[in-house]
């Protein structure tokens, strides 16, 4: 029998999300945004509000990068999610993670985590959140596996868990996408 619990947005895996722009002395801007998914084919939707610096470089930039989290690297992560860059000047500084500019968009690359989504700006919805375009996706050479495709077992990305705030690892494969469903006769 199922029982009721808190209510809140139970959707899993909820990704522990990193979006990384430049501000305009030209710093890196990292904030951890727990609200976003997958828009269209080569969109991304990211529900985060007006009220952060970020929001104010992607409108300024039209650009921006998107990285998941990962255990190696979950402090950091969980730290520019709870400090705002408009109370801490230094907030990347502070990560010891290290960076350097996208070729393709004006915006920063976190060379610490596993990946990188590098965006363009589509469109700032009416109501809340952002629209992005993907242009390109780079992975970290470490989590692919001999045949050059990705390894999430390898990555250790992190989701957040909205019942107990807590974080939890992602990765085990349990079965092949748009297959296992072929068993039903």
């Amino acid at each position: 029998m199922k029982k009721k619990v808190r209510i809140c947005p139970a959707i899993y895996p909820m990704p522990v999300i990193l979006i990384a722009t430049y501000n305009d002395d030209g710093g890196v801007d990292v904030m951890n945004a727990a609200w976003g998914c997958a828009y269209d084919t080569n969109q991304i939707e990211l529900n985060i509000s007006d009220e952060h610096r970020t929001t104010e470089n992607i409108k300024k930039r039209k650009s921006l990068t998107i990285s998941m989290a990962n255990v190696e690297n979950m402090v950091q992560s969980d730290y520019v999610g709870i400090v705002s860059a408009k109370d801490v000047k230094d907030k990347f500084e502070k990560t010891n993670w290290k960076s350097h500019k996208s070729e393709i968009v004006d915006a920063p690359i976190l060379d610490d985590l596993p990946y990188s989504i590098e965006c363009t700006l589509d469109h700032f919805k009416e109501d809340y959140g952002v629209i992005v375009n993907v242009k390109q996706v780079l992975v970290d050479e470490k989590y692919l596996d001999e045949s050059g495709k990705v390894d999430l077992e390898k990555m250790q990305i992190i989701c957040y868990d909205p019942f107990n705030h807590g974080y939890h690892v992602v990765g085990k494969k349990v079965g092949q996408a748009f297959f296992e469903g072929r068993k039903i006769k």
